[in-house]
């Protein structure tokens, strides 16, 4: 395994959502300027056979392939096509990670019928998935929800997921992006994760987990889930849950921050355009946690956000920006220093502009401090002084390591006036 691929310097993830990439054979084309940002594994969505709805979360056959992923101008057959694009993704330096959906089938799965123990029925009728949406109740229609912990054929059901997990694992799959992991029972993860990992060591589990109690956190933790996703795109620097979340969390498990995903809105949208505020979030995420991701198009300043069922080729916007070298800057940075690539080690820092500027430092035994100072103003300057950085870096010369406005000479004693939306990181030679 290269020296990409063992995760020292913790997961940068790349989601290649298909259904605006289009077939297989094209994903191939992503995969050098994935390498060159500096991202060492790809996460691609559902590529299954979908169900009537045509959502990629709605899997009909497992074995089979959504038509819009197949070139049918290619000698290769749809496996082959798959195969071929693994391989191209290995040809990187680059995992490929696919998402697993075990929670749910589509509710017109053949599975439906032919083990129909599998799944849960009510009032003589498959019964769907749910989730509470500020304070109502939603079904999904589309969706029939597995009984993986009480099936009176349980057995068998787990068997067929492993036997599935098993053929991609020998297809060169490297790791699987566990979808609504929380809801699958932790004795099927543990079961799954151990076969998986007895047939291919080091195979990556990562748990979609937002809302997730606690409780639910420590279940997957503990039955071996490598990265959780975490909430911290939604918090503002000022509420207390977010710092609450990440001292319960970060003894236990790693995480992966993201600026957006296929389920959000863009933030080139959200923030109407302001790049340095746009800057200011990724930096951030990088810093925060452990993992970072990104979905495709975020380099470029898309607008348009991603659909599981209606997203299509058509849908790639004409670059309003291109953030790559920034992008590349911050993953360098990142790759840079042990403390940005573990979980724990994460302090606030005290200083007198605190309402406006958020200011933590990342720390290690016998590894160098960082200290990030963020302006959370995204219209004005603002000032951010320490008497003496020599407290907070230690002894050393004081260095500027941001991906940007970096200044030559950093005084000890610091008085510095942040730029709207600037981040600046500071360490010790």
């Amino acid at each position: 395994m290269s020296d990409n691929l063992n995760f020292n310097k913790g997961m940068k993830l790349y989601n290649l959502f298909p259904r605006i990439i289009g077939n297989m054979l094209k994903w191939r084309e992503h995969y050098p300027r994935i390498k060159n940002m500096g991202f060492n594994a790809v996460y691609v969505n559902p590529f299954h056979y979908p169900g009537f709805s045509g959502s990629l979360y709605s899997p009909k056959e497992y074995y089979k392939y959504n038509p819009v992923f197949i070139d049918d101008s290619s000698h290769l057959s749809p496996g082959e096509q798959l195969k071929e694009s693994i391989d191209a993704c290995h040809r990187e330096g680059l995992l490929f990670i696919m998402d697993l959906v075990i929670n749910h089938t589509a509710i017109d799965c053949t599975l439906v019928n032919e083990h129909p123990a599998w799944y849960h029925w009510k009032n003589g009728k498959v019964q769907n998935p749910g989730a509470w949406d500020n304070g109502r109740w939603v079904e999904w229609g589309d969706l029939a929800e597995i009984n993986n912990l009480n099936s009176s054929d349980r057995d068998n059901l787990w068997n067929f997921w492993w036997t599935m997990m098993s053929h991609y694992i020998e297809m060169g799959v490297d790791g699987f992006r566990c979808d609504a992991a929380y809801q699958v029972p932790s004795e099927l993860w543990r079961f799954l994760i151990g076969h998986s990992r007895n047939k291919k060591p080091g195979c990556l589990f990562l748990a979609e987990s937002l809302g997730c109690s606690f409780d639910q956190v420590q279940m997957l933790a503990g039955v071996g889930f490598d990265y959780l996703f975490n909430s911290s795109k939604y918090w503002d620097y000022n509420q207390p849950w977010g710092m609450e979340q990440y001292s319960k969390i970060s003894p236990v498990v790693k995480t992966i921050s993201f600026v957006e995903s296929h389920d959000t809105q863009r933030l080139m949208e959200e923030l109407k355009y302001d790049l340095a505020a746009i800057k200011r979030q990724f930096l951030f995420s990088a810093l925060f946690s452990a993992g970072l991701m990104i979905p495709v198009g975020f380099e470029y300043g898309f607008k348009r956000q991603l659909n599981v069922v209606d997203t299509y080729p058509s849908w790639w916007e004409t670059p309003t920006t291109d953030l790559t070298e920034y992008i590349k800057s911050v993953i360098h940075l990142k790759n840079s220093y042990y403390v940005l690539n573990v979980e724990t080690g994460l302090t606030i820092v005290d200083q007198e502009n605190w309402f406006n500027i958020f200011c933590f430092k990342k720390t290690a035994p016998s590894r160098k401090t960082i200290l990030v100072l963020l302006n959370k103003d995204r219209f004005q300057h603002q000032r951010v002084y320490f008497n003496d950085l020599t407290s907070i870096l230690g002894e050393g010369r004081v260095i500027d390591v941001s991906p940007e406005y970096r200044d030559e000479h950093i005084a000890r004693a610091f008085d510095y006036r942040l730029r709207p939306s600037q981040v600046k990181v500071l360490t010790t030679a």
